[in-house]
């Protein structure tokens, strides 16, 4: 009864501020169906992780990898069939009763009968493939590193994307903060020089001039809270959260610095970076691949084994004298194959050495890339540095230029030059905190390094 108690006055409630019942139940129905979720950077990270399509389908890529593996692993293995079937046959060779008396078995097993029933089992065994199967083995196991490293791959562009967002919205809200502020503070301007303009203390330009500049600053404000509603939908897309979810970030817009090694950075990444590792594995199935190829040319070894019953009478089947066996081996020698293990060598051999220079090219790349990451961290930490100390004197000068203004011993331009001038520092930090972060993230994608590897894996 409490309850229902409630929901009825929410509903009056809404009645009253709506003024319709039908508008007012559907904007209660909306309202109930509206939840929040606070995520930190590491909760959003994981959503985009178990979300991505992208990253689904590597998931499967590399259960399709060891699947080729068991295939792979099966070609040492015996081929065991069960076979059985029926021939009808125009005639046979009758051997006569009295060679049939000679032997144990039914003649028809060796010759065969008119109407033949026939059930047994084979058993194959590859003794020696030129080495073919042992290096399908070793391509199979290389192949599924490979899927293991571009799931890397894949995770660390998805991580860096929800980082900058993530660090975006962050910004977003410290830039809608400090146009608010701006705002706040034009206004509230504004209204000590129309008190004055009132009194006869200061000229109708210092009181336009001061209107002028809320107007400006109202745009300001709304680019900005526009910019934060465009990149918080952008963010629930990527992590794959419901656009109806109000969002709350645990986060600030914050940043530690991290010592500069550039040596260290670039070992780091020719160590951890997916696409390194894929390059230096892609040489070794080039290896391998060679191996294969060359085993085509070499001889092959098989072993069989048969064991059936064969009889004229379905009944009679199944007893000694209607059974048989044979076992043997088998010897492949290639002598002339139209060049074919030729073309297949040579083939492999230019898939290594194309391996070998896309290994060097990312080697090249990755030293790059750690260049511009570094630079960027420099960058980024003088932009800060340079405006930190300016953000409270920029409070300071805003506070003595009111006060000066108040008391007659300021203009209105002083006011308002030093409000904007704070906006643009503070604007200057917050930009260079954003930009240190992403710099930091870039690095990190660089050198393979995940920030929650432990948590994500």
């Amino acid at each position: 009864m409490e309850n229902i108690f409630k929901r009825n006055i929410l509903k009056i409630i809404s009645l009253v501020f709506l003024g319709t019942i039908g508008f007012g139940s559907c904007l209660y129905a909306e309202i109930i169906e509206i939840r929040q979720v606070s995520l930190s950077l590491e909760d959003a990270i994981s959503l985009a992780f178990k979300n991505n399509k992208d990253i689904l389908i590597q998931e499967n890529e590399i259960k399709a990898a060891k699947a080729r593996i068991l295939g792979a692993r099966g070609e040492f293995l015996p081929k065991v069939n069960i076979n059985g079937g029926y021939t009808h046959r125009d005639s046979v060779m009758n051997l006569g009763a009295a060679q049939a008396s000679n032997s144990d078995k039914d003649p028809g097993v060796f010759v065969g009968y008119e109407d033949e029933k026939r059930v047994g089992v084979s058993v194959e065994q590859a003794l020696f493939k030129g080495g073919k199967n042992i290096a399908n083995l070793k391509q199979a196991n290389l192949r599924l590193k490979v899927q293991k490293e571009n799931l890397r791959l894949r995770k660390l562009a998805v991580e860096f994307e929800t980082q900058r967002l993530y660090y975006g919205i962050l910004l977003a809200y410290e830039t809608e903060r400090i146009a608010q502020e701006l705002l706040d503070q034009a206004q509230a301007h504004y209204e000590i020089v129309k008190k004055k303009f009132e009194q006869g203390a200061v000229s109708k330009f210092d009181l336009l001039q001061s209107k002028v500049q809320v107007s400006k600053v109202v745009p300001q404000l709304v680019r900005a809270q526009n910019a934060k509603e465009l990149i918080i939908e952008e963010f629930k897309k990527l992590i794959g959260i419901d656009r109806k979810e109000i969002v709350l970030f645990q986060d600030k817009l914050t940043y530690s610095a991290i010592d500069i090694d550039e040596a260290k950075f670039l070992q780091l990444a020719y160590e951890r970076r997916p696409d390194v590792i894929i390059k230096a594995l892609e040489i070794k199935i080039g290896q391998q691949g060679i191996l294969a190829a060359k085993a085509s040319g070499r001889p092959g070894v098989n072993a069989g084994f048969n064991y059936d019953y064969k009889s004229d009478d379905a009944e009679a089947l199944f007893n000694s004298r209607h059974n048989n066996w044979n076992i043997g081996i088998s010897i492949s020698i290639p002598v002339f194959d139209g060049f074919s293990a030729k073309a297949k060598v040579d083939e492999a051999k230019a898939k290594y050495a194309q391996a070998e220079l896309s290994k060097q090219d990312a080697a090249e790349t990755v030293s790059l890339e750690v260049s511009q990451g570094v630079l960027n961290l420099i960058q980024a930490q003088a932009i800060i540095e340079s405006q930190q100390d300016s953000v409270e004197a920029a409070k300071e000068a805003v506070k003595i230029a009111e006060v000066r203004y108040e008391n007659g011993g300021g203009t209105n331009i002083d006011v308002l030059d030093t409000q904007i001038s704070l906006s643009q520092i503070e604007e200057n930090l917050s930009q260079g905190i954003y930009e240190y972060l992403m710099g930091h993230a870039y690095l990190n994608k660089t050198m393979g390094v995940n920030l929650f590897e432990e948590e994500t894996k």
